[in-house]
């Protein structure tokens, strides 16, 4: 009878919301911008592969994955698309480390059923499309900057009627990539992943004055703080193998 009892007590444990198997406790969890699915994916590989370091990534949008953290969501580390949202954890003392710009995204205009040049996106508010996709500017950094550059356009009263909005821009290149929007804006590291890449190169490059810089920022979060496998990756990402791998996914290295 005990040993039933235990064995039902393991299996509930198991499935209670927050609780996780200890495989799992061990592993060092990462809040990712959905930008970097593939960059950090690759990252996490090659880190994985040299020391045997379990790394977890969740992906979405980086206001999101700041609500959960000024909520105290366990996680590890904090990778924004924006260096916005770390600075405010920091603000609030709600950080294990300094913040490290990794990379400035890019965004581009993207579109399976269309070529995309400079002619498109000066000409996109009179374009015969029915759908055009976008991350939500209310909480998605890449969605911010996309209605910042359709207003820079001047296309942005325009398009309004027609703009469909990923919860992240993960799913706005997912609208993309599947069709279900003719044309739309997403990151160029998106735009980089074999997902997309293999419609061939059908971007145009955003002028970088056309919005905001799109910084990116890493940091570890309070929860992550003391631990040394949680450091150990935060410095990971500060090596030249990591600034490869964001190099080959469009991330440029600057800091400002």
């Amino acid at each position: 009878m005990k040993s039933v009892c235990l064995l039902l007590a393991s299996f509930v444990l198991c499935f209670l919301p927050g609780i996780y198997p200890v495989n799992a406790q061990r592993a060092i969890r990462v809040a990712a911008a959905s930008d970097l699915k593939f960059a950090l994916d690759e990252i996490i590989e090659v880190y994985t592969e040299a020391t045997g370091k379990e790394i977890v990534p969740i992906y979405g949008s980086s206001g999101k994955l700041f609500e959960q953290l000024s909520n105290k969501a366990p996680f590890h580390l904090f990778m924004s698309a924006d260096v916005a949202y770390p600075k405010m954890l920091i603000a609030k003392r709600m950080n294990g480390s300094d913040l490290h710009v990794y990379g400035e995204g890019r965004l581009v205009l993207w579109s399976r059923k269309m070529d995309c040049n400079a002619s498109t996106m000066e000409g996109l508010g009179s374009l015969n499309v029915k759908k055009i996709a976008i991350a939500n500017p209310d909480h998605a950094p890449y969605g911010m900057r996309a209605k910042e550059s359709l207003q820079f356009y001047g296309h942005y009263d325009a398009v309004k009627s027609k703009l469909v909005m990923g919860e992240n821009i993960s799913q706005t290149a997912q609208f993309l990539s599947t069709g279900a929007a003719d044309i739309g804006i997403v990151a160029l590291s998106l735009a980089l992943s074999p997902s997309m890449k293999k419609y061939g190169k059908r971007y145009f490059l955003l002028p970088e004055n056309s919005h905001e810089p799109l910084l990116q920022g890493a940091m570890i979060t309070e929860f992550g703080k003391g631990n040394a496998d949680a450091t150990s990756f935060f410095e990971f990402l500060k090596s030249e193998s990591a600034a490869k791998i964001f190099k080959a996914y469009g991330f440029t290295q600057k800091v400002k």
